[in-house]
């Protein structure tokens, strides 16, 4: 059987150590019973050992000779494999509407897309396993005062329990990537209200982190511009001497409220 090109435009490495391949699709037996969607199979390295969980199972493969190669391989797998682009699908309509979990060995440059359409459909998912690169995910399972501690930390660590399970070396890869991988999970936590606006949670989050290094004080002026200025007194909050990095996810909650509200006073 003809083995896939690995394709530097899809930021495809094959992952070739079956034992990792094994480790890595057993992370979603923590979340047991539900169906698991796959994304980016490759050659099946980890979905031979998908397919043998007693649930539903299916891929999603945007590469057409993986596709082919899939199907040569498994014929009977064919009806569970989906030709397409997972940025760009109705997640609703993979499994009905039933929620599933996501796993698989994601690209690179596409990781953080990948979790941010995970937020969006968060309802959907309480579960998210895979294997990223090393840096992205200690950036998603840092803690505040780490200065790995960012955008996707407070976004995800608000909805998510997140670990860091185990690292993973490139020479098992083919071809082998420039840096080092690693495994995560994100199991949604019993957050269902973040207490504040959600749309400008995320505002706030991204606003303030493009310019960790300032005080909120400087940062925050971003969102307060044109006729729609702050108080003076809007900026002598405690919050508002600290920087980005050393917030809980509560305290950006805190933070977004008096945005809110410093906000809904300029209307």
């Amino acid at each position: 059987m003809k083995q896939v090109r690995a394709k530097k435009q899809l930021g495809q490495h094959f992952l070739t150590d079956l034992g990792i391949a094994r480790r890595i699709a057993d992370t979603v037996d923590a979340c047991p019973e539900i169906p698991v969607l796959e994304i980016g199979p490759g050659m099946g390295v980890m979905t031979q050992y998908l397919k043998e969980k007693p649930r539903p199972f299916k891929v999603v493969e945007i590469d057409k000779e993986s596709v082919e190669y899939l199907a040569e391989r498994w014929p009977e797998f064919v009806p569970q494999v989906i030709s397409g682009d997972f940025l760009r699908m109705d997640l609703h309509e993979v499994f009905d509407g039933k929620q599933f979990v996501l796993t698989g060995n994601y690209p690179y440059d596409i990781s953080s897309q990948i979790f941010f359409k995970m937020l969006e459909n968060k309802e959907l998912i309480p579960c998210c396993t895979g294997m990223i690169q090393r840096e992205v995910a200690l950036r998603i399972a840092s803690e505040p005062g780490n200065k790995a501690y960012g955008i996707l930390s407070v976004l995800i660590q608000a909805w998510y329990d997140t670990e860091y399970l185990f690292t993973v070396d490139e020479t098992v890869f083919n071809p082998p990537p420039k840096v080092k991988s690693a495994v995560i999970r994100m199991t949604r936590n019993k957050v269902t209200d973040l207490g504040c606006d959600e749309a400008l949670f995320k505002r706030v989050v991204k606003t303030v982190f493009n310019q960790r290094r300032k005080m909120l004080r400087v940062s925050l002026k971003q969102i307060f511009n044109g006729d729609c200025q702050a108080r003076p007194e809007f900026f002598t909050h405690p919050l508002m001497t600290m920087r980005p990095e050393q917030l809980s996810v509560q305290q950006f909650v805190e933070l977004t409220n008096l945005v809110s509200e410093e906000l809904a006073l300029r209307v």
